[in-house]
């Protein structure tokens, strides 16, 4: 086949999946492993309270506490970190986070005082910040906007499945762990998925690679036909945003601080900030609960509780991936959006109606999952489809951070509403009406003004905030 022939062949969907296809294989296994176990230690503290409460004598106002302080060391750092990614590039970052994220969670099991909970709980939000908008900064650098959201609903499922893995981990670890060497159950669990976060980190720096140019097992070819498309996106954001006209190449370019205050002035991030808090709320609210709540509910052992914490996770995944891959299909995403806010409202009501029969609760609190978990891949893919690349740390961040806000807040505010007359229902209604507002604010995103996005065209996304 002849050159020409070859880029002909190529230029055609087939083509282009072959070569995404083997960028997703290269990237993708180990960047959810990491995300799974990142996961893991910022929710397994929903399952050590179920032994720390008694063994610390820590209340549920404590436990709620240190769980929504995670979120401000979080959200004080994302932003500078996902800067210091764009400079120094993802395997220096992502080496420095995992590491010192995986020595502060497996230091967790020696806390003894609320104090040192808290403590610890914060610097751990510190040392994992960037981490996830790090990841889709990075996987902004490799797909086209028209790719993005089944990859992100990939990679973020890697959270879900962790979760699916943790329900019978920690069951059993703080089951049958428990005592062994002089440490208790709870001990065991974050010293067991703690410390395998800093290994990866440096499986991280030895295998990953900056950007496709870097990539030795990709073709020149192939790393041509991707920045291409790279660069098409890059040139209808520019065109829309009337920024197609070439800029002075010794002009100093515009400070973070420039870029933010730019961010926050547009009406449409600002939108996509706020719901992705209301959302992240919703999500870290069920998340932190829903052990204690199956527990209400009559799950019996911490072993019998985790297998059935395996179920929302489960229907948490496959809703992700479904809905994600016919979102692009259909190349829409708004209308997705309300449609998972919708469905995650209708499982809680359910749940709540049936929190008398467990199986008939679960169920509803799996519906509840998979439309939660759906929406967050939904609403990043529309965030980045957004940004140019002078703008995608920075506004990456930000609006992550706005969610890291809600995640803070969420178990708190969580924690009173289950205390009030001692009843799931008051829980659900604060979540459900998260989960209200944020489809709100995606259905006024129709309306708000924006700068222009990528054309429908070829590896370009498409009806993204205007449909």
């Amino acid at each position: 086949m002849s050159q020409g022939a070859r880029i002909l062949h190529l230029r055609g969907a087939a083509g282009m999946d072959a070569i995404y296809r083997k960028i997703s294989w290269r990237l993708l296994p180990l960047l959810m492993l990491c995300y799974g176990v990142a996961y893991l230690d910022r929710v397994n503290v929903s399952y050590a309270k179920l032994q720390m409460g008694a063994d610390l004598d820590f209340s549920n106002q404590v436990y709620a506490w240190g769980a929504g302080i995670f979120f401000i060391g979080y959200c004080l750092c994302e932003i500078p970190s996902n800067l210091l990614l764009e400079k120094i590039g993802a395997r220096k970052t992502l080496l420095r986070i995992m590491l010192c994220w995986g020595l502060t969670a497996a230091a967790g099991a020696f806390v003894r005082e609320p104090l040192e909970f808290y403590v610890m709980r914060f610097l751990l939000g510190v040392f994992e910040a960037g981490f996830f908008p790090g990841v889709i900064l990075y996987l902004t650098y490799w797909y086209p906007a028209a790719r993005r959201a089944r990859v992100i609903a990939l990679f973020a499922s890697a959270a879900l499945m962790a979760g699916v893995a943790a329900g019978p981990l920690c069951g059993a670890t703080l089951q049958y762990m428990h005592q062994v060497a002089g440490l208790q159950g709870w001990q065991w669990m974050l010293l067991m998925q703690g410390l395998p976060a800093a290994l990866l980190g440096i499986g991280a720096w030895f295998y990953l690679d900056d950007k496709p140019e870097d990539a030795r097992w990709l073709s020149s070819f192939e790393q041509q036909m991707v920045e291409q498309d790279l660069e098409r996106d890059e040139q209808a954001l520019n065109a829309a945003e009337g920024d197609a006209a070439p800029h002075d190449e010794d002009a100093a370019p515009p400070s973070a601080l420039a870029v933010l205050w730019s961010l926050l002035r547009q009406p449409s991030i600002a939108l996509l900030a706020v719901a992705n808090l209301l959302l992240m709320g919703a999500s870290y609210a069920l998340v932190f609960w829903s052990p204690t709540l199956m527990q209400r509910w009559g799950a019996g052992s911490h072993m019998q509780l985790g297998l059935l914490a395996m179920i929302p996770n489960l229907a948490g995944v496959v809703g992700m991936i479904l809905i994600a891959y016919d979102s692009d299909r259909r190349r829409e995403r708004r209308g997705h959006f309300i449609a998972c806010m919708v469905l995650a409202a209708g499982g809680l009501g359910f749940a709540i109606a049936a929190e008398n029969h467990l199986a008939w609760a679960l169920g509803g609190l799996a519906l509840a999952s998979a439309g939660i978990a759906a929406g967050s891949p939904l609403l990043v893919s529309i965030l980045t489809a957004m940004l140019n690349r002078r703008r995608a740390a920075a506004g990456i961040a930000l609006v992550g951070s706005f969610g890291l806000l809600g995640g803070a807040f969420g178990p708190p505010l969580s924690e009173r509403m289950l205390a009030w007359g001692d009843s799931a229902a008051m829980l659900a209604g604060l979540i459900v009406l998260y989960l209200a507002a944020g489809a709100f604010l995606l259905w006024a995103l129709k309306l708000a003004p924006r700068h222009g996005g990528p054309s429908a065209g070829h590896g370009q996304t498409d009806k993204i905030a205007r449909s």
